[in-house]
């Protein structure tokens, strides 16, 4: 299946499983730049089951709209565990969302290091209430930037719809 069908498919999926649920659903990106919310508001009927999408694309909006701490940013860096778990958390508190997807990553072609080389994404995945509201994961995509961001937002749909289960 080609990356652009599968991404629609798991849209849709998304989508009828937080409706039965009567859930929204909100995001928090960078390295996408909106496309996990694009996907998601391509599907007719998406107002019913999204709320909203933040794109966070600087360390300044990920901490004005979101409320990343700058400490976390300064220690870990915006790809980083500790920032994703914030960017979820902070995507749930500024909606009406019951489930958000948060991430950050190094697209590429540039700014990746031996530690974090291109392709490197963090996600985490946020919920209201439950036993386990948050779950994170470190991805490393290959490919062109195009490559590595539609990768991404495959994977942030499908860990979403895991994560209503």
């Amino acid at each position: 299946m080609k990356l652009d069908a599968e991404i629609e498919h798991l849209a849709i999926e998304l989508g009828k499983a937080l409706g039965q649920r009567g859930w929204l659903a909100a995001t928090a990106e960078s390295c996408t730049g909106g496309g996990v919310a694009t996907a998601i508001t391509d599907i007719a009927g998406s107002s019913g089951w999204f709320d909203r999408g933040f794109v966070t694309y600087t360390n300044e909006a990920k901490q004005q709209m979101l409320g990343v701490s700058g400490e976390s940013l300064e220690q870990h860096g915006a790809v980083s565990e500790a920032v994703v778990l914030e960017m979820a958390r902070g995507a749930l508190a500024h909606s009406s969302a019951a489930i958000s997807v948060a991430i950050s990553g190094i697209a590429g072609p540039l700014g990746g290091t031996p530690e974090k080389p291109v392709g490197t994404v963090w996600m985490g995945w946020a919920r209201s209430g439950g036993e386990e509201p948050i779950r994170t994961r470190c991805f490393q995509f290959a490919g062109d930037r195009h490559q590595v961001r539609e990768q991404a937002i495959v994977m942030a749909l499908q860990g979403m719809c895991e994560f209503i289960q």
